[in-house]
């Protein structure tokens, strides 16, 4: 597919990249982007420390890809560019998410997209001046945020699929670019109850009947995200993973969703309500089936 130029504005990326992953190595440490080299074919780091070695030195990168010419580019994320990357696998799509998110106006203002061997898409930012902006992920949504204490795969490097060797390709390129809001994104894409009155859930008590009617009339593209907080709440509620699946499971299926990808949502929310718990001044029972995402 041809790259759409937009005559970008003060973009953190080259306006040209070689076709080669040695050339297209020294053209990203020119422009700034501390990269290093990753397995070929893979996203595994070649180096010692992983990312932390990427660097913009040109002899450095010289020597890395004179000794494998093959060697996937890794770019290391919140220092030059921030990363939004949408993803497409087996358990689901990050686009619905990512309609939502435009809709919302969070996701302008990109520099360069790229497509990346699974179908899925990445959104390069420029990084913030004097704001750190960390990793994080939400699997449960497919959408995850590359910034500091992170990496991203650039093009032309090529990925191993079940179709064989793709790559990673630049689709567009964007006009006037700026940082993006990866806190916002990431309060938009975590379920949270709407306020309510304290009454309204009489004895602290989870109905966990209204929470399933709620999950199943979800909409599209809130629909894992949904699942996800519900599922935390039951079992911070005290419901084992058995009990919860069972209460959510037709839920989830009423709401559309595959049964594979709501087993393993379901689980992931009982993993991650058991290691992060509910802090003592919460109320973990205070949610009701009106609880909605905020938007």
């Amino acid at each position: 597919m041809p790259v759409s130029r937009l005559d970008p504005i003060a973009s953190p990326l080259p306006a040209y990249t070689p076709a080669t992953l040695h050339g297209a190595a020294a053209v990203y440490a020119v422009a700034g982007l501390p990269v290093f080299p990753c397995a070929p074919g893979e996203k595994r780091p070649l180096t010692e420390h992983g990312f932390h070695d990427a660097t913009t030195d040109l002899r450095q990168v010289e020597r890395w890809w004179r000794r494998t010419p093959e060697a996937n580019i890794g770019i290391a994320t919140g220092t030059g560019v921030d990363v939004l990357d949408i993803d497409v696998h087996a358990l689901g799509t990050g686009f619905p998410e990512l309609r939502s998110l435009r809709q919302a106006g969070l996701v302008d203002g990109w520099a360069q997209a790229v497509r990346s061997p699974s179908g899925g898409l990445h959104l390069y930012y420029p990084s913030g001046q004097g704001r750190e902006l960390r990793s994080w992920s939400r699997g449960q949504a497919h959408l995850d945020f590359r910034g500091r204490g992170g990496y991203i795969i650039a093009p032309p490097s090529t990925v191993l699929t079940e179709h064989g060797l793709r790559r990673y390709e630049v689709i567009a390129r964007g006009r006037h670019p700026r940082p993006v809001d990866a806190d916002a994104i990431r309060d938009l894409l975590t379920p949270t109850p709407e306020p309510r009155t304290p009454s309204a859930a009489p004895g602290g008590v989870v109905d966990a009947g209204r929470l399933a009617e709620w999950v199943s009339r979800l909409p599209e593209g809130n629909r894992n995200a949904g699942l996800f907080w519900a599922a935390c709440r039951l079992t911070e509620a005290g419901l084992s993973l058995a009990e919860t699946q069972a209460v959510l499971e037709p839920a989830g299926i009423a709401a559309a969703l595959d049964a594979r990808e709501i087993t393993a949502t379901i689980r992931s929310a009982h993993r991650t309500t058991q290691l992060t718990p509910t802090p003592p001044t919460s109320s973990p029972g205070a949610a009701s089936a009106s609880s909605g995402l905020r938007r």
